[in-house]
Order: structure tokens, then sequence, then C-alpha cells
């Protein structure tokens, strides 16, 4: 069976690629520090050694919209176009291609199916910065094939939170009762507290800070219970507008397990919003 040997979540910042990359006068005073951040981070995918790399994000209404929108829907492609057009032009964003784990979709979509999840899937799915962002970051050479898996956190009727962490279970399930030798990481992005076009998207941190330090603890320790006994879909308008994709972050939890310690914690307070950064290693320690 495929052995699971990382589960990963993140935020995903989309100016972290220009940010780096930028010289002289254009690179920003808080880039060094978020480039070392980020490559500590790097090392914790590295060290797990992974053969696959399951991604969980969400679509920011580039490919999926309003007249066809599923709820959870799996990549079955060979390859994956990235990026478009806005990402490009706006956050400096290259254009990726991106190879597909073809038997790894296939089993997670008809386990999946069988486990209670009806899952949407698509064989021309092409993925934005919520999967390229984390490539970028953890794992830049881009030479592994991935599974994504993309969530709503954006159109109501939006699945609940627990739905979420019942979804990051069966993902680990499914991960680790497939029939392959492969060394599989599981991949996931979301936001703490985050306000898009409204008044708190651009203060020196994120629009909800209480939110954020309890979200953190949350994830950091593993309190799934304790998560959802404080986080509906009502209560995350409060911390910010776009808050809903915390829940990503709690799917991810479910991957890891109920009372699961992350064994790699960071974060990093950035203008309009905290980075975040989580590693379990399902064994104890990268092997």
């Amino acid at each position: 069976m495929a052995e699971l040997v990382a589960v990963i979540a993140s935020t995903h910042h989309p100016f972290y690629y220009r940010a780096s990359t930028s010289t002289g006068e254009d690179r920003p005073p808080f880039a060094d520090e978020w480039v070392r951040k980020v490559e500590a981070f790097r090392e914790t995918l590295t060290r797990a050694r992974p053969d696959v790399l399951v991604m969980v994000g969400s679509d920011h209404f580039h490919q999926l919209w309003l007249d066809n929108l599923p709820q959870f829907l799996v990549g079955k492609a060979p390859f994956y176009d990235a990026n478009f057009y806005n990402e490009e032009r706006e956050f400096g964003l290259p254009r990726m291609l991106i190879k597909g784990q073809e038997d790894l979709s296939a089993y997670i979509l008809r386990e999946g199916l069988d486990a209670g999840f009806d899952l949407a899937f698509s064989n021309e799915l092409r993925i934005d910065h919520s999967i390229t962002c984390p490539i970028i970051t953890l794992r830049p050479q881009n030479d592994l094939p991935i599974v994504p898996v993309y969530t709503n956190i954006f159109a109501p009727p939006l699945p609940r939170p627990q739905r979420f962490v019942q979804l990051g279970r069966t993902i680990r399930q499914l991960v680790e009762s497939w029939p392959s030798d492969r060394r599989v990481a599981v991949i996931g992005t979301g936001h703490l507290s985050l306000e898009l076009g409204g008044p708190r998207q651009f203060g020196p941190h994120g629009p909800d800070p209480e939110f954020d330090r309890k979200a953190v603890e949350w994830i950091s320790t593993g309190d799934i219970e304790g998560c959802l006994s404080e986080v509906t879909l009502d209560s995350l308008h409060l911390p910010g507008n776009a808050t809903h994709g915390f829940m990503d972050f709690m799917l991810m939890m479910g991957v890891a397990g109920e009372g699961r310690k992350a064994d790699y914690v960071d974060t990093y307070d950035l203008f309009h919003t905290m980075e975040a950064y989580f590693t379990w290693y399902p064994d104890g320690g990268a092997s």
C-alpha cells in the first residue's frame, strides 16, 4: 500500500513569487524574512521524500463558475496547465505545466464515491494559484505528479466545516489504502482571517488577529472538536469576508487526525494577512 509521508497545510499568497524574485529597489523590505521562512518550510517536504502530491485548493472563479460549481472536484488529467492571465499580470506568476497522477486520481474518485462523497471530476482542469503557489514555495522544481482536489469555499450553499473535516479523513484513508508503493504527501492551502475588497483588506496584519491566534492553536494542536465547536458557516463571516478559506485548513486537520500536534509550525504577519505553515509526519518524523 502507499505510504503517507507528510501532511502539509499553508496559506498561498500569490505575491510570494514576485517578492522573492525581485531585486534592488523593487524588492520589498519583508521579502528576505519571508524567503527565509519559506525555505525552512520547504525542507519539511524535502525530508519526506514524496513521489506524489495530493494537493487541496480552491478555484478562484478562474475555471469554475456559477453555471456549474461542484462542492468537491478531483482532477484526473495527465497534465495540468497553470496559471491564468490575470495571475500572470497581477502577481507575475509564471505559466506552468504540471504532471498528473492519473491512477491515484481514479482511485480517489472511485473509492471516494463508495465512501459517501459524490465527487465531481475534470479531465481538462486548469489550475490556479491555490495549487501553484504551494508548488512554487514547497517544490519549485515542479518535478512531482499531482492529484488536484478543489473545494468550494466561495459560492453558497457551501459544505459545512464538518464536511471538510470528513473529506480530509477520507482522503487519508484512500491514500493509505491505494495499492501502490509510492510515497504520498497531502498538501492543502487555505486562509486565516482574510478580507478581500472590504474596508479591512489593507491593514498591518490580518483583519482579525484574535481569530488568527485561535486558528493557529487549533491547527497546531489538532484540536478538531474545539475548532468545530466555534467555527460555523455564519461565524466565518466575522473575521473577514474571505475567511471561509479556513475550511481548507480544517480539511487538512482531518487528514492529520484528531489531537495530532503539528511537527512544524511557523507564521509570518504580512501586511493584510497572516501567513501560516504546518507540517505533520504520520510516522512521527520524516524517514
